[in-house]
């Protein structure tokens, strides 16, 4: 293989993929990106075995070829070349020459990198990238980072029927959910899918370029097309929690706020509040809650702050953390807020209907 190459064509390429290639792993070639070059169809592949992305390239080829290489270091390399790049293979090893500036650097043989799983008969539903990217925005937050229960760590996509499209997060103290309607989608049987919040937070960085996305639901992998651009990942085993039946139905004391005056209150008093917990109480009063927290080692603290609420007084504890994130996500200037009892589900929505889509969340009190 020879080739030369504009830098800032592959720098982009080789930063969207450190996160996807193993940085320690018992099978060396995971830490490897395979490059294939041809004369109308050259390449960059890289995958951790759960993820997989492959990105076209842009190169002069001299000589056809492909090659696994050492995606951290070449990375690093490549930052540090001028504009144009020359590569060569001679036997196991991978020349870079870039001015006067010459590195050889080992590499391995492509025959040892993962064979590129086939999805078989799919399901394909074509998405725009602002409604994808909205959907995962809006939920990624809410999902488990080490739960037992594996499912958890990952955003369920739930196609119940036609035209009703929906995402779901939750680690089981909260949960974030995005529902709407699709469309022009045509007949899709009601479908569901587990996607990692690992993989999910990769492809957000492949779906900026691209006007739309081709969703394609396999039997054991999804695959994401952005226009030449493919993303591969599998899906996450076993069944997510009935999302609808912890959504509260009943809560009768209802709060508006504004959202981003409520976020900064939460920020100032949890401030004194206990690390691990984050934890505020939240007096509502008429047209009035008052924030606190204390630490018998750090101190208190107490903001007021000016709401719609005209319901009984409660007294309600939260992770502030928690709240903060789910009003991060409203649309509108002000969120809505149900209530019902101290130990109950809170309900968080848009104070206004944003028409497009409607986005949910519920947070679990924390005991006072």
């Amino acid at each position: 293989m020879h080739v030369k190459v504009k830098k800032e064509t592959i720098q982009e390429k080789l930063s969207k993929i450190q996160n996807i290639v193993e940085k320690k792993g018992i099978m060396p070639v995971l830490n490897h990106f395979l490059m294939e070059a041809e004369e109308n169809s050259s390449y960059i592949l890289a995958t951790d075995l759960e993820t997989a992305v492959k990105q076209p390239l842009e190169i002069e080829v001299f000589s056809p070829g492909k090659i696994c290489i050492p995606a951290r270091k070449f990375y690093e390399i490549v930052k540090e070349l001028d504009d144009e790049i020359e590569l060569k293979v001679m036997e196991n090893w991978l020349l870079i020459q870039s001015g006067r500036t010459n590195y050889r650097l080992a590499t391995l043989s492509a025959d040892e990198f993962p064979v590129w799983p086939q999805i078989g008969q799919s399901t394909k539903i074509r998405l725009s990238r602002d409604f994808l990217l909205t959907a995962i925005d809006k939920t990624l937050y809410a999902a488990g980072e080490a739960d037992a229960r594996y499912a958890l760590n990952g955003l369920l996509f739930h196609f119940k029927n036609l035209n009703d499209f929906r995402v779901v997060g939750t680690d089981g103290h909260r949960l974030a959910l995005f529902k709407a309607s699709l469309e022009g989608i045509g007949s899709v049987d009601e479908k569901k899918v587990i996607l990692s919040k690992k993989s999910l937070a990769e492809l957000k960085k492949f779906i900026a370029d691209s006007e739309e996305v081709v969703f394609e639901i396999g039997k054991t992998h999804v695959m994401f097309k952005m226009d030449s651009i493919v993303f591969l990942t599998r899906m996450i085993e076993g069944s997510y929690p009935d999302y609808e039946i912890v959504i509260p139905k009943h809560n009768d004391k209802v709060a508006i706020v504004d959202k981003k005056l409520m976020i900064s209150s939460l920020k100032r008093v949890s401030v004194i509040s206990k690390e691990r917990q984050n934890a505020v109480k939240m007096d509502f009063l008429e047209d009035l809650v008052i924030i606190s927290s204390s630490d018998p080692e750090l101190g208190e603290a107490k903001d007021e702050l000016t709401i719609d609420y005209q319901s009984n007084p409660i007294q309600i504890g939260f992770n502030a953390r928690y709240l903060i994130e789910a009003l991060s996500e409203i649309s509108s200037d002000r969120a809505k807020i149900t209530l019902s009892e101290p130990d109950k589900a809170v309900y968080i929505t848009d104070g206004e209907d944003k028409g497009l889509y409607k986005y949910e969340s519920i947070v679990m009190p924390l005991r006072l």
